[in-house]
């Protein structure tokens, strides 16, 4: 079981996403704001990020940013989801660092994909192999 540090700011979003990862057998913590995202991700050392790009107080692209300047949390992946899908939302994305990009509103199944596939990659395994389906 990873820990997914969610980091998105409406809460109706937030419930939708959570209960999405524990579905699929995953813990989540939330973070409002991209600020605390960073704190967060600094206090916990989640095993992967997803990350709202459209937030107030620090939006996603800012704290990708400063997540993958830090020695310690540059090798965390990070998923941006946004309701932004454009061609430019998702060049922004990956030059901000993120590795991968989910637009909303988000397929369960290409959630668990996605989360699984930056999971094994980071982790050599396939600790995080067995998602149930819906």
């Amino acid at each position: 079981m990873a820990l997914i540090l969610l980091v998105e700011d409406d809460p109706d979003n937030q419930d939708v996403l959570a209960t999405m990862l524990q579905i699929a057998g995953q813990r989540v913590v939330v973070a409002t704001d991209g600020a605390e995202g960073l704190r967060l991700a600094n206090e916990l050392q989640p095993d992967l990020i997803l990350m709202d790009m459209r937030m107030g107080v620090m939006d996603g692209w800012t704290a990708t940013e400063q997540l993958k300047a830090h020695k310690d949390l540059a090798r965390i992946p990070i998923i941006a989801v946004t309701a932004y899908a454009t061609v430019e939302d998702a060049r922004r994305a990956f030059a901000s660092g993120c590795d991968d990009y989910i637009p909303k509103p988000v397929d369960y199944h290409v959630l668990v994909g996605k989360v699984k596939e930056l999971l094994f990659q980071r982790c050599g395994s396939d600790e995080h192999e067995s998602a149930p389906s819906p």
